[in-house]
């Protein structure tokens, strides 16, 4: 017998790519794909955890014996997640927890962050801890930082959490505030298009925490407490103090990022949605060139994308594989589609999954 059932969403991130750990500003909108948790409570500090989407049957952990460090695949964000509520204060015994998701895995669309996110909303209830969203959004990064060992940022848990129908998130990632931007491409005649490369990828490996810890380095050489603090106007300054050429390309992919943000929300809030494609466009050659986490398979959807006659595209996520977004016109979505298929095939690759995507819900309870 289930005490409940939730779900929680994966995300797209439109524009705002590595800026989340250095205080800066994204833009990401929840999608209809969600992990969904069926859950039932128990008072014998029991956790069990299974998933239709993983082998190896259910796993049975002792919640009080969860600590960091203990690798054990998949489930190893749950129990992150009970780990940091009761690291946190909160009360929380065990659970029978049965998982079911549409987010694709590895996929740069957060399938993780949702997998966390129902897991406390789940507890939230099942334990009546009444834990506000953004609680819940920087309780489950910490237990992705801390007992998964990823050093992620705040973006992808605070999509899962609080995104809206209808609109992309703007998340000041230093203070947490938060604006919702009408985000209806629909009735201009566009559409976003999802593009999994199906090139898996890994957060909580080197190559991420090695762009991370670059970025503190640039932020300690230039004497502010995160990129974020480097204006635009005065980038080109910033990057005469750097000797690092490494360290410069990172510096300036933040600080264009942050910039690139600004720019679209103008767009969109004067009925320019269209406008916006050219900044994912740079947004991609920034993430490609300065900050070096794109790969083959992504770069090729952008390029045969643009090519057919796409509005803008860019990669999505942290890089090294997942997926990337394509805008376009509604009308010629279909052969944009194609034509990428076809680039892929003439090169051997695994075909794409590629899928229309609009703004969804963030995590709720269902029954």
């Amino acid at each position: 017998m289930s005490d409940g059932v939730w779900a929680a969403p994966g995300r797209v991130n439109l524009i705002g790519e590595h800026t989340d750990y250095n205080d800066g500003f994204v833009m990401p909108f929840a999608l209809p794909h969600t992990t969904i948790a069926t859950a039932a409570r128990r008072d014998d500090g029991l956790l069990r955890l299974h998933s239709a989407n993983a082998a190896g049957g259910t796993v049975h952990l002792h919640v009080a014996d969860l600590v960091p460090g203990s690798p054990g695949g998949w489930s190893d964000y749950p129990a992150g997640v009970v780990w940091a509520l009761r690291d946190a204060g909160h009360p929380v015994g065990g659970a029978d927890i049965h998982y079911e998701s549409t987010v694709p895995a590895g996929a740069g669309l957060s399938s993780s962050a949702a997998l966390e996110v129902v897991t406390a909303l789940a507890l939230s209830d099942l334990y009546e801890l009444g834990l506000e969203r953004q609680r819940i959004a920087r309780l489950c990064r910490r237990a992705e930082n801390v007992y998964v060992g990823a050093p992620t940022g705040i973006m992808d848990q605070t999509a899962s959490a609080c995104c809206t129908a209808g609109h992309a998130l703007h998340l000041d990632t230093r203070d947490l505030a938060q604006r919702q931007i009408p985000f209806d491409l629909a009735a201009h005649g566009l559409s976003l298009l999802v593009v999994d490369t199906r090139v898996q990828h890994s957060h909580s490996e080197g190559e991420y925490g090695k762009r991370r810890a670059g970025c503190e380095a640039g932020a300690a050489a230039l004497g502010v407490d995160a990129l974020r603090d480097v204006p635009y106007a005065a980038l080109d300054a910033a990057l005469a103090r750097l000797d690092d050429p490494e360290v410069r390309g990172l510096v300036r992919h933040v600080v264009t990022e942050n910039h690139r943000v600004e720019r679209v929300i103008a767009h969109l809030e004067a009925g320019e949605a269209e406008a916006i494609g050219p900044v994912l466009t740079e947004g991609h050659a920034s993430l490609r060139d300065d900050f070096r986490v794109s790969c083959r398979e992504l770069d090729l959807v952008v390029d045969s994308a643009l090519t057919a006659g796409a509005l803008g595209a860019r990669m999505t996520g942290g890089g090294f594989g997942g997926s990337a977004i394509v805008l376009t016109r509604t009308s010629a979505a279909g052969a944009v589609s194609q034509v990428v298929l076809e680039e892929f095939e003439a090169r051997s690759l695994t075909a794409p999954r590629i899928f229309a995507a609009a703004p969804a819900a963030g995590a709720k309870r269902l029954s």
